[in-house]
């Protein structure tokens, strides 16, 4: 059996609740306020655009297996200042962990990347998120720091990556299944 149609389109406000819910459930500790996300989503369009959000709709038929049409099943965001991308927020329920959902939106996230003309892109991780780690590594991610006590509460390093040109191809390598990934924080 084939898992549900899952469609990556941008981030809209009406988007905001849906969000939140699927943050809050993933990130219980540290979940983005809703004002975060109306501030993050006010700098994706018009004229001086520095942010690329998008989120990963299900188009199931509402069985038990499929969720909801329409459904939020991930979602994910970029942040571009002076050339670099910085991976702000990426995240998959955990029904899709494993499903290669992850890997689109980091596909989607280093195509915006480009579109912005991005030398590099930037992104913490947790310490103990080796699922996310190994997909970045996937995608070309190199760790090049940390930043200690960066997550709160329970003061979590977090492991700073970079890929140095989002422009290249970012296929991961089909010899390697696709990891899970929980998602990756930022707040700034």
């Amino acid at each position: 059996m084939t898992g549900p149609t899952v469609t990556l389109r941008e981030m809209r406000w009406w988007d905001i609740e849906p969000v939140l819910a699927l943050e809050e459930e993933l990130f219980p500790d540290d979940a983005w306020s809703r004002g975060m996300f109306w501030s993050e989503l006010a700098h994706a369009r018009g004229r001086d655009v520095t942010r690329h959000y998008v989120v990963a709709e299900a188009g199931g038929a509402g069985t038990d297996q499929d969720p909801e049409p329409g459904a939020i099943v991930g979602y994910a965001g970029l942040a571009v200042f002076d050339h670099t991308g910085d991976v702000q927020t990426i995240a998959t329920a955990r029904d899709h962990w494993g499903t290669g959902l992850g890997a689109r939106l980091l596909t989607d996230l280093l195509g915006a990347a480009t579109a912005f003309e991005c030398r590099e892109v930037l992104l913490e991780v947790r310490v103990d998120n080796t699922r996310a780690q190994r997909l970045y590594e996937r995608f070309g991610f190199e760790p090049i720091g940390f930043r200690k006590g960066y997550y709160q509460p329970g003061n979590v390093d977090a492991l700073v990556m970079r890929l140095t040109d989002p422009a290249a191809p970012t296929t991961p390598s089909a010899a390697v299944p696709p990891p899970s990934v929980q998602g990756t924080k930022t707040h700034g």
